[in-house]
C-alpha cells in the first residue's frame, strides 16, 4: 500500500468504535498463536470438500477469516521470519536457512518480544521459529521469550528410518503412516507439543499474567510420520488427482520447482523419476495426496486439543487465538510438489482470528465455544462461517493485527528503508477489518511473495538456494484479479535487484484461470511498458513498479479485448 493509504488504514484503527476500543480498554487478552507447518489452505472452513478438519473448522465459525491471505516466501525460516518480525524477506535478508537476522540485516523486535516487553509471559512449543542458525540456535531466546523453547524430543527421529516398508525392513520414506505405539517412546512430535502446551496453559489457569503462547505443529510437513488410523478418513478409491497435474507449456522453466526434498525419500528414489519434470507415477499420487490430507487431520485433532484445554481452563472468554501457516504445499498441481514457489499453492495460507468479545460473544447459556471433535469417530459435521474477509492479505500484517486485537499498540509503518528501525511493521494493520463489513474489491489490497532461484533453468538447488548461489529474485503480486511475477537478476553480495535485467515473467487472469495455468504474459507488451518505466525516480520501490506495470499491462488487454 502507498503511504496515503496507510496512513488511512492506521487513523481508522485509531478511531475504533465502541466494540472495538473496548478491546484497548479491557484488560489485555492472552494470545494463543497456533502455526502449522506446509498447510495450504486445505481446510473445511476454506471450502476443500474432501478434508476433515472439524477442530480448526469450528474455531473458524467463531472467528474471522482471512481466505485470501499469502506468506511472503515459500519456504520455513524466511516466511516465519518475516512474519515474527513484520519485515519483509528482502530485509531480513534471509532467504535460505542460512543466517540470523539480528546479526545479518538488523535487530529486528520479534512479535512474542513485543509482548513480553510488555508484560507478557512468552513461551514458544513446538517450531515456531525455523530452528538453527535462522534463530541462532536458540528459537531467539532470551529476546522472543521467557523461558527457553520446548522442542519435542520425538522429532530427533522424524528423518531416521522409521517407517516400516513392504519388506519388512525399516526405511526413511515419505508416506510413513505408523503404529504410534511402535514409535520411540510411544509418541510422535505433535502429540509431544501438545501435552507440552496443555501443561503451560493448566500452569497458567490462574496467574494475572497474560500469555503469549506460540505452538507450532510439525505437520502436514514431510515425512508423513503420522498415526495410521487417520488414512482410514481418506479411502484410497476416493482420491483425485490435482485438476492440472501436467506442467503448464508457457511456464517459464525458472518458475519450475523440482521438488527435490521429495525426491530424496526412500519410497520415492525406488520410483526412478526422471529429472526435473517427470511425472510421479499416478499411483503414488494418489497415495501422497491422501497422506497429505490425513496428516491436516492428525494436526486439527492436535488444535482441537488445545482448543479444548482453553474451555476447561474457563480461558476461552480472556484468550485471542490466531491460527495460520507459514506457507502452502503443491499437491500436484502444475506437476509440482512441496512448496519453493510463487503460486496460490505454495504461497496461501489460512489465517483466522478468534478475539473473544469481537468475532464472538460469551454464551449466556455458558456452552463450551470449542469442545473436542474427533474425525476418527464423528463422519458429520456442520459449522457455519460467517465472518470472512476474501481481500487480500498477508504474513507480515500478522504481527501488528495481533498486537491491537489483544489490546496492545500496533508498530508505526516502516520507512521504505528501515534496516535501523528495530520496531516497526511492513505489514498492515488489519484491526479495521473486525469492525466494517466488506464492500467488494479493494484494489489497494495486493501481496508481495518472492522466491530465489540459482539459474533460468531447473537445478539440484533450485528449491533451496544458498544465498551465494542466488542468481534470480522471482518477485510477484497477488491482487484480487490478477497474479504477476518477474524473474529479476538478482546480486547476492549487494542484495540488489536489476529492475531491467528480466529473465522471464507470468501473468495469471484469475478470472478465467484460478489454477494459473495460463500464462498470458507478453515479453512484446513487457519491453514497451519497460520503456514507460524509465522516467520513473530511481527511489520508486520495486513493489510500486510493478503494480504499475500490472495496471498498464491489464488495462492494454483489456483495451484490445475491447477491439475484438
Amino acid at each position: 500500500m502507498n503511504h496515503h493509504v496507510r496512513f488511512c488504514v492506521l487513523l481508522l484503527a485509531l478511531l475504533p468504535p465502541p466494540a472495538a476500543a473496548a478491546v484497548s480498554r479491557r484488560e489485555r487478552k492472552n494470545v494463543l498463536f497456533i502455526v502449522a507447518d506446509d498447510l495450504r489452505t486445505s481446510l473445511g472452513c476454506y471450502g476443500d470438500p474432501v478434508v476433515k478438519s472439524p477442530n480448526i473448522d469450528q474455531l473458524a465459525s467463531k472467528s474471522q477469516v482471512f481466505l485470501n491471505a499469502y506468506a511472503q516466501q515459500a519456504v520455513c525460516a524466511p516466511s516465519r521470519t518475516s512474519m515474527l518480525t513484520s519485515r519483509r524477506p528482502d530485509t531480513t535478508r534471509l532467504y535460505d536457512f542460512n543466517s540470523y537476522w539480528r546479526v545479518h540485516s538488523g535487530n529486528y523486535t520479534t512479535l512474542p518480544q513485543y509482548f513480553k516487553s510488555r508484560g507478557y509471559f512468552a513461551a514458544s512449543v513446538g517450531k515456531v521459529f525455523h530452528p538453527g542458525i535462522a534463530s541462532n540456535y536458540s528459537d531467539d531466546y532470551p529476546y522472543s521469550w521467557s523461558i527457553p523453547a520446548y522442542h519435542p524430543a520425538s522429532f530427533h527421529f522424524e528423518k531416521k528410518k522409521m517407517c516400516k516398508g513392504e519388506d519388512g525392513k525399516l526405511h526413511a520414506n515419505l508416506l510413513c503412516a505408523v503404529n504410534v505405539t511402535e514409535q520411540p517412546g510411544g509418541t510422535l512430535p505433535d502429540l509431544e507439543s501438545t501435552d507440552e502446551a496443555v501443561g503451560l496453559l493448566k500452569s497458567w489457569a490462574n496467574d494475572r499474567v497474560p500469555f503469549f503462547l506460540a505452538v507450532g505443529f510439525h505437520k502436514p510437513h514431510i515425512p508423513f510420520r503420522i498415526p495410521q488410523e487417520y488414512l482410514s478418513l481418506y479411502p484410497l478409491e476416493e482420491m483425485t488427482l490435482a485438476p492440472d497435474p501436467n506442467v503448464p507449456k508457457l511456464l517459464p522453466p525458472v518458475a519450475y520447482n523440482p521438488w527435490t526434498d521429495v525426491r530424496r525419500r526412500d519410497d520415492v528414489q525406488k520410483l526412478n523419476i526422471s529429472f526435473p519434470y517427470g511425472p510421479i507415477p499416478k499411483d503414488f499420487q494418489l497415495r501422497l495426496r491422501q497422506h497429505y490430507y490425513a496428516a491436516v487431520s492428525y494436526m486439527d485433532a492436535q488444535v482441537g486439543r488445545l482448543l479444548s484445554t482453553l474451555d476447561d481452563l474457563r480461558l476461552a472468554d480472556d484468550t485471542m487465538v490466531v491460527f495460520t501457516s507459514d506457507h502452502g504445499w503443491s499437491l500436484g498441481e502444475h506437476g509440482e510438489w512441496a512448496k519453493y514457489s510463487n503460486f496460490d499453492v505454495s504461497t496461501r495460507v489460512p489465517l483466522i482470528f478468534y478475539v473473544p468479545g469481537v468475532t464472538t460473544r460469551p454464551d449466556l447459556l455458558g456452552a463450551s465455544p470449542f469442545p473436542f471433535s474427533d474425525a476418527l469417530t464423528k463422519s458429520e459435521y456442520s459449522f457455519k462461517n460467517d465472518k470472512v474477509r476474501r481481500n487480500v492479505v498477508e504474513l507480515v500484517d500478522v504481527f501488528p493485527t495481533v498486537a491491537y486485537m489483544a489490546g496492545l499498540r500496533a508498530p508505526a509503518p516502516c520507512a521504505d528503508v528501515s534496516f535501523q528501525e528495530e520496531l516497526c511493521t511492513e505489514g498492515d494493520n488489519l484491526a479495521y477489518t473486525f469492525r466494517r463489513r466488506e464492500r467488494g474489491e479493494d484494489e489497494e489490497a495486493v501481496s508481495f511473495s518472492q522466491y530465489p532461484r540459482p539459474a533460468d533453468t531447473p537445478q539440484v538447488n533450485s528449491d533451496l538456494p544458498d544465498l551465494q548461489d542466488i542468481k534470480v529474485m522471482g518477485y510477484s503480486i497477488r491482487t484480487w484479479d490478477y497474479r504477476y511475477t518477474l524473474w529479476l537478476g538478482f546480486n547476492p553480495k549487494t542484495f540488489q535487484v536489476n529492475v531491467t535485467d528480466v529473465h522471464a515473467g507470468e501473468l495469471y487472469m484469475l478470472a478465467d484461470d484460478p489454477g494459473q495455468d495460463k500464462n498470458v504474459y507478453s515479453d512484446t507488451a513487457h519491453s514497451v511498458i519497460m520503456r514507460k518505466m524509465t522516467s520513473l525516480p530511481h527511489t520508486v520501490t520495486l513493489q510500486t513498479r510493478m503494480k504499475l506495470q500490472l495496471l498498464y499491462l491489464t488495462a492494454g488487454m483489456k483495451r484490445n479485448s475491447g477491439k475484438a
